[in-house]
């Protein structure tokens, strides 16, 4: 049995037994890492608040060899979204940035980039704005796991599409013309697309300030969760209630 320890954050917990939890964790040495948290509902010295989902934690664990679940020690809380009033469209947001990362992370594999752009996108969402830290992790995510396409060519004709009017359909892998767009596409604006362009030169800080309503970026976001829910082959439980939200 090899102990370890890493700065780590805590996507889901589901109550296993009488007093154990089975914890999700993000960790910054080996990625996505499951683990048992022994007697986890009863012992606040060794766990506490420290379990709620993406506190940012330094997490102490044991791995057992030839065992899938490690054995979760304890946790020392870092940072909590829960040190300052959490609304019902911030806690969907959040709930959003722990699914995708549960759902695309691979299992015992490090990602930095993922976990750097985690904490700053946490960090922006304690803003009364959720939409655009929200726009950022997708269009990251999507881009980090490989899956976002070419925003400025036609996936038909491979025609550039700069400037000129794109659409995106649920069952294709990218952007369309007019001229080759399917039945029932939806169109993605000049704007979204030169947003995400400004999105990949900038930190999410760099957005902080700006004014943006729910339905800036609206077509970007609905093209990006259909982007990543094709690839998982599997619908996001919080898409649908940003949806709602947003209106």
């Amino acid at each position: 049995m090899a102990s370890k320890e890493s700065d780590a954050i805590v996507l889901r917990t589901y109550p296993l037994r009488e007093s154990d939890l089975l914890v999700t964790l993000f960790t910054r040495l080996e990625g996505k890492v499951r683990g048992v948290a022994k007697a986890a509902k009863r012992s606040k010295r060794r766990f506490g608040g420290a379990l709620e989902p993406l506190t940012l934690v330094h997490a102490h664990y044991d791995v057992r060899e030839g065992h899938e679940l490690n054995r979760l020690d304890s946790c020392e809380v870092l940072e909590s979204p829960l040190a300052q009033e959490v609304s019902y469209p911030r806690a969907v947001a959040l709930g959003h940035v722990a699914e995708v990362l549960d759902e695309l992370l691979p299992d015992h594999e490090a990602n930095d980039a993922a976990f750097r752009l985690s904490l700053a996108v946490i960090a922006a969402l304690r803003g009364p704005n959720i939409w655009m830290p929200i726009t950022y992790f997708d269009l990251w995510m999507a881009r980090l796991s490989g899956y976002l396409p070419d925003l400025s060519t036609c996936m038909v004709c491979d025609g550039p599409l700069n400037g000129s009017r794109a659409f995106f359909h649920a069952l294709a892998d990218g952007l369309m013309c007019p001229a080759d767009k399917r039945l029932a596409s939806s169109e993605i604006s000049v704007a979204s697309r030169g947003l995400a362009e400004l999105m990949f030169r900038a930190p999410v800080d760099a957005f902080t300030g700006m004014p943006w309503a729910s339905g800036q970026g609206a077509d970007l976001r609905k093209f990006l969760i259909q982007t990543l829910q094709r690839h998982i082959e599997k619908k996001f439980v919080t898409a649908g209630m940003l949806e709602k939200i947003a209106g």
